[in-house]
């Protein structure tokens, strides 16, 4: 079935997928008319799951009712500490179970949530704080560490509470004596939340972006945001199920093994929202390890999991693989970073799983396009197509100009799951926002079925000598060779090119690649003036920021004595 009639199938008037146009902002906007209200009414529907295992973290294990029994008590507490409507409540943790609880407990009572990242170092937790004007600070101890020389600078966090300290500390709350352990919130009292008016288009989340130059902004996103996705994703599904021709399954709860931080747009809107939903089961891991992922998996009977394209090469070719039952395993996704073609099909082959991959910022609170199963088989360097509710465009330099379909120029999005704008910054907010669509800095085209494939960042392209070297696409002939499982194009300084390309490049265990053999292999595939001028190998996989982006601007130093050379 073509796309337009699996969409127009799955949107006809009183269908689950059915659209309406509501004004937001100003701007008529396509949404999907039965989302959510906002993040309490989810709240809600969440506790209809009851007993039903939500959460895990090793040997704990946190039901529904006992999530929302905790969420409920600390949403009162936070009540009591005096915010209100609006207020901001930052905090930043691991992926625990109390994660949830106290997102669910900010939002539901109308303040706002800002989830901070729990890699950032004690000053840059404190410019998120500040930025922000939070109220009340959440933290776990390993954050308050981080955290602990910067409070006197923190004037305007008037309550700072720390959970999972292994003593009283000074001068803060700990989160047990407000809620206890997540062991016996199921003891808690049976009440009902508190309850407070609340919009679609109110302000629910600030989420800092991964910005690699200048300080992260902060996107300020609705309720009507994180609702859309969970539509989104529902839809995306059914309409793969159409485009083979299968019957739409009656939804039923998975087991994903989440590898992703929940401070990212990925596994709070798109993942978190849909498991609160359909009452599916979140298992958390302290930090990734190929071996107790698959003990995992093979314990819990996981039937999604994925994160960064990293995590699904190191599960295809851990040495031990074959000693666990993976055959759970439905579906591995990934964002993030650009995928091998050659993933997409091994996942498929060694796995029997349906890979998934799409497009989203956070300023799209995650989903704008979907793709997986055999559109993605048939076509692995797309990022799918946009769901019902988005629209798409390529657009000229002067942001105004629509390109024609095979263009490539700036990727332009549109729908609900827009962010508001940028925190406090009016004149990035009036840059990036226009008339409801948000210019994303990717370049990118679109072929005649309306998939979306992202060549480069704009700001990552590299120009040689007045030529355009799309990195996407020699990371994907770099990719296509067999030893190659991890690979970044930057570009290096030339005195009369400007710039020309350079790759850094993981091997697979026990593989061997020199770097002529590496520069033949994408000259044969791609234009002269494109092969890398250099190659450089690093015996870890490439370093990347929490939102699974490589910092390609760690790797320039690896090409420090050509730089001189060139200058």
């Amino acid at each position: 079935m073509s796309l337009k009639d699996a969409s127009e199938a799955l949107t006809a008037p009183g269908s689950k997928f059915e659209m309406e146009t509501v004004t937001i902002r100003g701007v008529p906007t396509r949404v999907w008319k039965n989302a959510p209200h906002d993040l309490g009414q989810l709240f809600d529907l969440s506790r209809t799951h009851g007993d039903r295992t939500f959460t895990m973290l090793d040997d704990e294990r946190v039901t529904f009712e006992q999530n929302y029994r905790g969420a409920a008590t600390l949403a009162r507490a936070l009540q009591d500490m005096g915010v209100g409507k609006g207020d901001r409540v930052a905090f930043a943790m691991r992926n625990l179970p109390e994660w949830p609880v106290v997102f669910f407990a900010i939002t539901t009572i109308g303040a706002i949530a800002v989830p901070l990242n729990a890699w950032w170092t004690g000053a840059e937790l404190e410019y998120g704080i500040r930025d922000s004007g939070a109220k009340v600070l959440i933290v776990d101890a390993e954050r308050y560490a981080r955290i602990a020389d910067h409070l006197l600078a923190l004037t305007g966090v008037e309550q700072l509470i720390v959970a999972r300290s292994p003593a009283p500390i000074a001068g803060t709350q700990a989160l047990e004596d407000i809620i206890g352990t997540p062991a016996i919130w199921g003891t808690l009292p049976d009440t009902d939340r508190p309850r407070v008016e609340i919009d679609s288009d109110d302000d629910a989340t600030i989420f800092y972006t991964s910005g690699t130059t200048g300080n992260p902004k902060g996107a300020l996103g609705t309720h009507r945001n994180l609702m859309t996705n969970i539509m989104s994703a529902g839809f995306a599904a059914a309409r793969s199920f159409l485009r083979r021709g299968e019957a739409i399954p009656d939804p039923t709860p998975r087991t994903t093994l989440t590898v992703i931080p929940m401070f990212h747009v990925t596994a709070c809107s798109a993942g978190l929202m849909g498991t609160m939903a359909g009452g599916s089961t979140m298992i958390f891991m302290r930090k990734w390890e190929p071996v107790q992922a698959m003990e995992i998996i093979q314990r819990e009977k996981v039937h999604f999991t994925g994160g960064v394209p990293t995590i699904a090469w190191q599960l295809l070719e851990h040495p031990d693989r074959a000693n666990y039952d993976l055959s759970s395993i439905e579906a591995i996704g990934y964002g993030g970073a650009p995928s091998a073609p050659e993933l997409v099909k091994k996942i498929f082959e060694e796995f029997g799983a349906l890979p998934s991959n799409g497009w989203g910022m956070t300023e799209t609170m995650a989903t704008v396009t979907s793709h997986s199963s055999e559109d993605y088989l048939n076509r692995p360097t797309s990022a799918g197509p946009p769901v019902a509710v988005a629209d798409l465009e390529i657009r000229a330099d002067d942001g105004v100009t629509v390109l024609p379909i095979g263009e490539v120029g700036e990727l332009w999005a549109r729908g609900p799951m827009i962010v508001k704008e940028y925190w406090n910054k009016p004149e990035a907010s009036a840059e990036t926002f226009v008339d409801g669509w948000v210019r994303t800095g990717d370049l990118a085209r679109l072929d005649e079925e309306g998939f979306v494939y992202i060549v480069d960042r704009a700001k990552d392209m590299v120009i040689r000598g007045g030529e355009n070297i799309y990195s996407s696409e020699v990371e994907n002939a770099l990719y296509e060779h067999p030893a190659v499982t991890d690979c970044a194009i930057i570009g290096i300084p030339h005195r009369t090119l400007g710039e020309e390309p350079a790759a850094v490049v993981h091997l697979a265990p026990g593989m061997t690649a020199s770097e002529g053999e590496l520069q033949a292999w994408v000259r044969e595939r791609l234009a002269a003036f494109k092969a890398p001028v250099a190659v450089r190998f690093v015996h870890e996989t490439l370093p990347r920021n929490a939102n699974g982006k490589i910092l390609k601007k760690d790797l320039k130093s690896l090409f420090a004595d050509r730089g001189e050379q060139a200058a």
